[in-house]
């Protein structure tokens, strides 16, 4: 079975500033005229290994989360609206895993490992862009949202 680190070489991963490693595996040429010009779509590989979070964070845009190998993954989502959901990410369809999730635009996410790592992409259309990436903590999230399960 690969490794963590073997992955990480393999497909030439970075840090995230999020937690994590990633790089991105397509942006297109096409701009999208959105505030100001940028690709039509992006595409990262992202992996989280035991232990690391991706911390809570919000894109203005959809994303779209695909499994690639690994353990599976939770993935915490919080609307606009404070609804909360947990959803896991993987590929045992007879055990409720989805090897795809959307996050739609504006909701607060954070994922985990629930193994020893977990390979996955994300696209997000337009094009991601850091000027559209926030992050927040769990204490800041209670107090904007308090009905909030624990998490």
């Amino acid at each position: 079975m690969l490794t963590a680190e073997d992955i990480i070489r393999e497909l030439h991963l970075q840090p995230h500033p999020e937690g994590g490693a990633f790089r991105e595996t397509y942006r297109s040429s096409i701009e999208a005229k959105i505030s100001d010009p940028r690709s039509v779509c992006t595409a990262i590989y992202f992996l989280l290994r035991e232990h690391q979070r991706s911390e809570w964070h919000r894109v203005k845009h959809d994303e779209i989360y695909h499994f690639y190998y690994g353990s599976p993954l939770e993935l915490l989502m919080i609307s606009p609206q404070g609804e909360f959901t947990r959803s896991i990410f993987g590929v045992n369809l007879q055990d409720g895993e989805r090897p795809q999730i959307i996050v739609p635009a504006n909701y607060w996410q954070s994922a985990c490992s629930l193994g020893d790592y977990t390979l996955y992409g994300c696209t997000v259309s337009p094009g991601f862009d850091f000027k559209d990436f926030e992050m927040s903590d769990t204490s800041q999230l209670k107090k904007i949202f308090p009905n909030l399960p624990n998490i």
